[in-house]
């Protein structure tokens, strides 16, 4: 969500500030070289929930075991974790770009904690990461119905998890019916919203901006896809309570980005008969924004986030029936 230098539609130009040297273009190596760290980062986070995944599964106090009891073995069921651990860290970095996207394009801080340069680098920097992570979740998790399908041969087993994995509609058992094939939903827009920043000079500033503008969507998926399928966040308990108190500053912030847009033509404006229809769904986005808002302090109040209670005897169901010959 970084703001491009261009001019706005309606000539205005953007501080000095934000300008780059004439001709200057972000290049995608320079980026995935700058994200290094960030990605380094990103598989030190990983590692540390996985160990914590793997500790209370040990323990006995995993949810996921609560869920789902025969995976009460880590050294067998290690690859779901490590799904689980990508999926997390995928899930945190996803916020943290969501999070510096609005913030470089709503309402400007008097005062930044560093160059604003340096935070559309960050925020470039982290989209890359959240995409590796996103991909690496959804690998280890077909990694493990790979081990999983043990009835049928490789070339069989193989075709299973990517399909299952990959294949919206596929995969057919359980709450997996309906939150596979939202994740896979938000893989599938995650990257090219993600890498279309890099040929915005091919495809125009104007083109690219309305295009970045459903990177949010993204995340809502992101977010739905876990709160339906993260059994760490299946009950309702703190867990569940916690990640929907986190999507609170992004609506906050979603809602001064509509409200105070840096934009000069994405301002409400007066309403006139020529631009009604532009005007009348701003003013719609808006509104829902806010709905957000007060919906999400409704949740976290009341504490009803729409999570499962916890069975006296939870099932021994598998993930689903093994394919067979």
């Amino acid at each position: 969500m970084t703001s491009d230098t261009r001019p706005d539609e309606d000539g205005a130009v953007a501080p000095a500030g934000r300008q780059r040297p004439p001709g200057h273009r972000v290049a995608l190596r320079g980026d995935l070289r700058a994200a290094v760290p960030d990605a380094g980062a990103a598989v030190v986070v990983t590692v540390l929930v996985f160990a914590l995944l793997w500790a209370r599964m040990e323990s006995g106090d995993s949810d996921t075991v609560a869920v789902m009891p025969f995976m009460d073995d880590p050294g067998t069921y290690w690859m779901y974790l490590l799904s689980q651990a990508f999926g997390w860290s995928a899930l945190l970095w996803a916020w943290g770009t969501v999070m510096l996207g609005l913030l470089l394009s709503g309402p400007r801080p008097a005062r930044l904690p560093v160059s604003r340069p340096v935070l559309e680098r960050w925020h470039r920097t982290t989209s890359l990461t959240t995409m590796a992570l996103m991909f690496a979740h959804a690998l280890m998790f077909a990694a493990e119905l790979v081990r999983y399908e043990t009835k049928v041969d490789w070339a069989e087993r193989l075709w299973v998890a990517f399909a299952d994995t990959f294949v919206p509609g596929w995969y057919d058992s359980g709450t997996g019916q309906v939150a596979i094939p939202i994740g896979q939903g938000a893989l599938y827009l995650a990257v090219p919203l993600g890498l279309l920043f890099y040929v915005r000079h091919r495809i125009g500033a104007n083109t690219w901006r309305r295009l970045h503008r459903f990177v949010i969507v993204v995340y809502v998926l992101s977010v739905w896809h876990t709160l339906l399928y993260g059994t760490n966040v299946w009950y309702g308990e703190w867990p569940r309570t916690v990640l929907w108190l986190l999507q609170l500053p992004v609506a906050v912030l979603l809602l001064l980005r509509l409200l105070r847009p840096a934009r000069r033509a994405e301002r409400l404006g007066p309403l006139g008969g020529a631009a009604r229809p532009g005007w009348w769904l701003r003013a719609a986005g808006r509104v829902a924004a806010g709905a957000v808002v007060v919906g999400l302090v409704v949740v976290a109040v009341s504490g009803r986030d729409g999570g499962r209670d916890r069975p006296a005897h939870p099932p021994a169901t598998a993930p689903h029936t093994q394919e067979t010959d």
